[in-house]
């Protein structure tokens, strides 16, 4: 058996990333020399693979600079903006390390903890390992809250059992990495792709870093969306849920109708009102517009998986295009 270190490639997501950037790559870089100088280290750091998912900010130049200024960084340029979890499966998909690190760019994730990481997967024999921040990430408490209670909402009701725990700071075997960046559909959910193909998850206990920015870059309409896509790749799960909403409903006015009658046989007591005839079809109709959006999402889905729109579309360096050259062109010769 080859007794040598694995590689590791590191993958972030870049979305308006330039205050960061050089911040974090160096914090790589210095984590991949102490690492290349451990003789009893259980990898290396071969490559971070930089996406660029167009944030419409600097990110493209610093970029280009830390890729000339290292040869393991390498650049990936998505065509448009396609969201984090698109962008952070064309950087798996994109990578040819042994192990896959998939990492933020603001600085909450350490790269010191890549080795907890490693040394939790070769512990407890585990292709897929999610970093968990010791007291939470650095966010706002709004936010923390809110995140665990989606997670654990998902974790008890939408998601397989063995997924309990899941976030962006993760490592997986790069073979299974590269074939669900490969092969992942329109509006798949990363994680829940991720649980399709292994068979083992595990949670490490990490260090929170410093977040860089001043304030986050995801808004509340972002991060309602990662809500819908997670509930959306549950599969047919809450569909189910929204089947027996409906059922405990209908079984619930069956059970309504017979006491009115019963009181009204029995006693003599007058049917209630409208305003209570008005609060039952109120809430049955939002029951039925919950059911039918539900379902609408999926149909979504499938129409956009059957006219193959793409998750996401890597082109080469916006710089060198044909748009560009023909820009340049243009202003060359007036």
């Amino acid at each position: 058996m080859n007794d040598a270190p694995s590689t590791v490639s590191v993958v972030i997501p870049v979305y308006r990333g330039a205050r960061t950037l050089e911040t974090v790559v160096g914090e790589l870089d210095a984590q991949r020399r102490a690492m290349a100088a451990d003789p009893r280290a259980l990898a290396t750091i071969a490559e971070v693979v930089l996406v660029h998912d167009c944030g419409g900010d600097e990110s493209p130049e610093v970029m280009r600079r830390l890729a000339e200024r290292h040869d393991w960084v390498v650049p990936v340029w998505l065509s448009r903006n396609y969201g984090q979890h698109a962008a952070t499966l064309a950087g798996m998909s994109s990578t040819r390390g042994d192990w896959i690190v998939t990492m933020d760019e603001d600085g909450q994730h350490r790269p010191a903890d890549l080795v907890r990481l490693l040394e939790t997967a070769a512990r407890e024999h585990a292709p897929l390992v999610y970093g968990r921040a010791t007291g939470g990430a650095p966010h706002a408490r709004w936010r923390n809250a809110t995140s665990s209670g989606v997670k654990w909402l998902a974790s008890r009701v939408l998601l397989p059992r063995d997924l309990g725990y899941f976030s962006s700071f993760r490592l997986v075997e790069g073979e299974l990495g590269r074939s669900v960046g490969a092969y992942a559909g329109n509006g798949s959910y990363l994680d829940v792709a991720l649980s399709w193909v292994v068979d083992r998850v595990v949670v490490c206990e990490v260090t929170p870093g410093r977040e860089l920015r001043d304030r986050s870059g995801y808004s509340w309409r972002s991060l309602v969306g990662h809500f819908v896509r997670l509930v959306l790749s549950a599969g047919t799960r809450p569909l189910r849920i929204v089947s027996g909403i409906g059922v405990g409903s209908a079984l619930g006015a069956v059970a309504a109708i017979a006491y009115v009658v019963y009181q009204r046989i029995a006693h003599g007591v007058p049917a209630a009102g409208w305003t209570s005839l008005l609060a039952v079809t109120l809430l049955v109709g939002g029951i039925t517009m919950l059911s039918l959006g539900i379902v609408a999402e999926f149909l979504g889905i499938v129409v956009r998986t059957s006219i193959g729109r793409p998750l996401y579309l890597v082109r080469s360096d916006p710089r060198d295009g044909a748009l560009a050259r023909l820009v340049a062109r243009r202003a060359a010769h007036g």
